[in-house]
């Protein structure tokens, strides 16, 4: 009999919590609309949900609400992280969100008998049955070297669907910072920067956040150091307006930093709306690294 194949990569320290994720979700949902409503069966699958699978209950959710025929897979190389999945979505349908601890209002129990959510091993290879329309890989790539991350979002990018999206990034503990980049089959198209302004001390901060195959490249002499320090720069002449809160000295800094960096100005990804709730996206090639 042959062996079971072993899933791709390695298995993630599986910190995780409520809304940690919150912030790439709400971008997500916003954002990916039209791809989510334009694909005749849209799937999902969200890599290495970690030790709870929580985040994964929650972007189900909120992809619901865009997309109610939305199937979200969550893999996790672990067995028992699976398990753990499987446990949680079996209370779930049993007595809806709140019998699971899901927070706030979820999908009726119903639709995730029908299949919309589930929990699987695997990794990397994606075994999914059919290419994902969309795959949030968060915290993932982080324990990864830079050269095995570029290796990884290669390999992720091959699987997707012809116009699917890998969303890759990295969030603090309680999802405060965070900092992801979209890709497409052809590779990375852009990176967004987002925070808890209340607590931003300077936009700076986000460096901590940095996908792994940046996280090393912010020095002199790479572009996505020169923007951090310009957005500093932005951010400290924009001092006057925290009079009016820190939301009114982002925009401020944002508009500024908009006069020199390629900021995605227009929605669905830029424009006050999205710069309102702490965000700002450019296109990867205003950060890709040096060659």
């Amino acid at each position: 009999m042959a062996r079971p194949t072993r899933p791709e990569g390695e298995i993630t320290r599986g910190t995780t919590a409520p809304n940690r994720l919150r912030r790439v979700d709400r971008w997500t949902a916003a954002t990916q609309a039209c791809l989510l409503r334009s694909a005749s069966r849209p799937l999902v699958v969200d890599l290495g949900y970690g030790a709870s699978p929580v985040t994964t209950a929650e972007l189900f959710q909120r992809l619901h609400t865009v997309r109610p025929s939305v199937e979200v897979v969550g893999l996790e190389i672990d067995p028992v992280r699976v398990a753990a999945g499987e446990a949680y979505l079996a209370a779930l349908c049993r007595g809806g969100p709140s019998a699971a601890g899901a927070p706030g209002r979820g999908p009726h129990p119903m639709a995730l008998r029908a299949g919309g959510l589930s929990f699987r091993r695997g990794g990397f290879e994606l075994p999914v049955g059919r290419a994902p329309t969309l795959v949030r890989a968060f915290n993932v790539l982080r324990q990864y070297d830079e050269v095995a991350a570029w290796t990884a979002w290669d390999r992720l990018c091959r699987r997707l669907a012809p116009e699917g999206l890998l969303v890759e990034g990295t969030c603090d503990e309680i999802g405060r910072r965070a900092v992801w980049v979209a890709l497409g089959r052809e590779g990375p198209r852009s990176i967004t920067f987002s925070a808890h302004l209340e607590s931003l001390a300077r936009p700076s901060e986000l460096a901590e956040r940095l996908p792994k195959t940046l996280i090393h490249r912010n020095v002199p002499g790479e572009r996505v150091h020169e923007l951090l320090t310009d957005f500093d720069r932005c951010w400290a002449t924009a001092a006057p307006q925290s009079v009016f809160g820190p939301r009114q000295r982002w925009l401020a800094a944002v508009e500024s930093l908009a006069g020199s960096w390629p900021v995605v100005t227009r929605p669905p990804m830029g424009g006050r709306g999205r710069w309102r709730l702490g965000e700002v996206t450019l296109p990867w090639s205003a950060v890709a690294p040096a060659a």
